[in-house]
This record gives C-alpha cells, sequence and structure tokens, in this order.
C-alpha cells in the first residue's frame, strides 16, 4: 500500500534517483568500505548534502536514490537488498514495527548517538520513543518532521476559524466548490477517517465503513479540485480559484510560503476523534541497514548529517521545506532566515506538534482503499 506524504514528486524522485546512481542499483555489489548506499526521501540525495561528504571521502563511492513510499523501499530490504543498502530514511512506524523485528535494520551504537538527543527539539529530547526498539535498542535518528492536516487561505479563511472548525470546515455546505483535494491517497483516507469522527490507527468495524463511505462521498462531491500536484494546487489557492485544500501541511505550504505568501497557512485543527486530537505529525528515521558486509561511512554519514550546515541543508533541500529535530540546538537554529522560519510556521510548529497525534499505519486499509477509489472514481 502507497503511505507516501510526497505523492506529486514520484516522477522527480524516480529522476533524481537514476542520476544519483547512474545504473540500476539492483547490480551493484554488496557494500564494502569505501561504499555507502542509501536509500531515502529526497533531501538527503542533493548535492548540498552528499557533495559535502564526497569530499570528506574521496575515492568512496557514494550514491543515493529516492523512494515514493515507505513501504515500496520497505519491500526493497525485503526482496534482498539488505546486499544494497547501508541506510534507510522512512517514516517514524516502520523501524520499530516491521524493519526491526524483521532484523532488516540493526542497532545504533548509542555511546556515539545518544549526545545528539542533548541537542535537539524538546519533543526529541527524551528521547524520542520510536527511536528505539521494544529491547532498549537505539534503531533510528529523527531528523525532518511535521504537522500534516490541511492548508487553507488565511485571507478567505481565518486561522482561528480553520483551527477551531478543523474537518468540519470540509463538511460545512458553505464550502462545497471552495476548495481541492491534494490526492495523497493514504493520508486522504486518514484524514476522511478523522473527519469522520474515526482513528484510522485502529480497526474499523462495518458503520464506521459507512461513515466513511458518506464521508468520502461529501468530501469528493464538494471539491472543485483533484489533483496530486503540489504546485497546482497551491496555485489555485493563490490564484483564489480555491480557499482551502485537503490534506496538506508545512510541507506542501512551505514553497508558497518562501515566496512570501504567507497568507497560505498550513492547519493543525485543536480538537479531534484521535485522544481529543486532530492532528497527525510525520517524523522521518534514518536507520542502520542489516548489510552482511557492512561499510563503516554508513554511520559516519548518519553522523555527517547531524552537523549544522548539514541538517540545514537537509531540511531546507529544493522543494522540500521543514524543521528538523536539531533546530533545538543554537547553532543550528541560527542558520534560518526570518523568511525561512516563516516559511516552516516555526511559530506555531511546538503547538501544532502537540496538537497532533504520530502518523501510523492504516489498520483497516485494504477495505478503506477500496471504498476510497469507488467514491473517487465516482
Amino acid at each position: 500500500m502507497k503511505l507516501s506524504r510526497r505523492d506529486f514528486a514520484k516522477a522527480l524522485a524516480a529522476s533524481a534517483g537514476m542520476a544519483a546512481l547512474g545504473s540500476p542499483f539492483g547490480r551493484l555489489s554488496a557494500a564494502e568500505s569505501g561504499h555507502l548506499n542509501i536509500l531515502c526521501w529526497e533531501g538527503y540525495n542533493t548535492d548540498e548534502v552528499l557533495g559535502p561528504f564526497r569530499r570528506l571521502n574521496p575515492g568512496a563511492t557514494i550514491r543515493a536514490e529516492s523512494g515514493t513510499s515507505d513501504p515500496d523501499m520497505i519491500n526493497k530490504l525485503r526482496a534482498g537488498e539488505v546486499n544494497v543498502w547501508d541506510l534507510i530514511n522512512v517514516n517514524q512506524p516502520w523501524a520499530r514495527a516491521q524493519l526491526y523485528p524483521s532484523k532488516l535494520i540493526k542497532p545504533l551504537n548509542k555511546e556515539r548517538f545518544m549526545p545528539y538527543f542533548d541537542k535537539m527539539a524538546p519533543e526529541f529530547k527524551k528521547p524520542y520513543p520510536l527511536a528505539f526498539a521494544d529491547d532498549g535498542e537505539l534503531i533510528g535518528m529523527p531528523q525532518r518532521y511535521g504537522p500534516f492536516s490541511f492548508v487553507v487561505n488565511t485571507d478567505k479563511i481565518s486561522q482561528k476559524t480553520a483551527e477551531e472548525e478543523g474537518w468540519n470546515l470540509f463538511l460545512d455546505p458553505k464550502m462545497k466548490g471552495r476548495y481541492g483535494v491534494l490526492t495523497y491517497d493514504n493520508w486522504n483516507i486518514i484524514h476522511m477517517c478523522i473527519t469522520a469522527g474515526l482513528n484510522p490507527f485502529k480497526p474499523i468495524d462495518e458503520a464506521g465503513f459507512v461513515t466513511f463511505k458518506e464521508t468520502a462521498e461529501t468530501i469528493f462531491g464538494g471539491a472543485k479540485l483533484l489533483s496530486d500536484d503540489l504546485v497546482a494546487m497551491n496555485t489555485a489557492l493563490v490564484n483564489g480559484e480555491i480557499d482551502a485544500y485537503f490534506t496538506g501541511g508545512t510541507y506542501t505550504a512551505s514553497p508558497a510560503r518562501l515566496d512570501g505568501l504567507s497568507n497560505i497557512r498550513a492547519i493543525t485543527p485543536k480538537s479531534g476523534p484521535i485522544d481529543g486530537k486532530g492532528g497527525v505529525a510525520w517524523i522521518e528515521l534514518t536507520s542502520l541497514v542489516n548489510n552482511p558486509k557492512p561499510t563503516t561511512l554508513a554511520e559516519d554519514f548518519l553522523e555527517f548529517v547531524q552537523k549544522p550546515d548539514i541538517a540545514k541543508a537537509v531540511g531546507f533541500a529544493e522543494g522540500t521545506y521543514n524543521p528538523v529535530s536539531q533546530m533545538g540546538d543554537p547553532e543550528v537554529f541560527s542558520l534560518w532566515s526570518a523568511e525561512e522560519l516563516d516559511a516552516i510556521q516555526w511559530d506555531t510548529i511546538e503547538e501544532e506538534m502537540a496538537l497532533s497525534v504520530e502518523y501510523d499505519t492504516v489498520a483497516s486499509y485494504d477495505e478503506l482503499i477500496t471504498i476510497y477509489n469507488a467514491v473517487k472514481r465516482a
């Protein structure tokens, strides 16, 4: 199942990955000390990140491939590509729930990496629970993160109104024809469940499926625009074609905001059906693949991206503007300009994360995606 928060980037990711590789990864030999092969979300595969690391390791072959969904990347490891990859960068539920129990990743050196948590933002200093396995081993380092709910033009819908009405905004008959749906399907399913008063991360019963279907029909039926293109959705919002879009967050709003359009704002509802919360937050973890021929460069790179200038480069790769956990360190935080902080809505990020539950796998996904696709086609 597709669980990408960035389906709009599929084509870009594929082309960037092939450019970085130069040849299909499946043909590469197992990792050696002079090799580093990274399977990641876009950002870690940029010249701003890989270039300085290559200069630190002249002669080493360092490659990165950007994925299009967490399960697709995980399935590469399941298919035997633990012999290929050295690091994997996916969203937070997977390391603890699947990768580590399946022995696809292995523990990190706590002595080496635990000190980095002391410099992270408050929500990661505890340190972050999902970075650890049930046996206490450290199995991933958090970096990029953000809330992901919906986006409005505050010239048309005030931030206060959007936060207080939350997902009910899209059930209001007065909103019909005034919003778009950014068709990141798995996120749409999560958000439609929440709009329906359901918890998508718990099994849903027959009555819940009926409620979900009715909610999906209302949301799709009232939408003026459906697109998986982030740029098209933001453009429609800026041009006044729509006043809001269903499914979005600081990640999707940030390019427009960086262009000075601060009226384009990601919204996290003040309340919702999951322990009183209406928002959902994603957090990436980078883990050490259980490659039978490990490379010493894997943990070196994972430590390298903790450096202030590199953490900034990861957070502000072209088109992927996100906060990073390392911004709790004043040295890292100082690298962001006022305009960049505004682009990622830093003024409310702590509050919005507190109003959000952790992104997780959808419990009744097969049934929900069937209903969702039928309504979407109709």
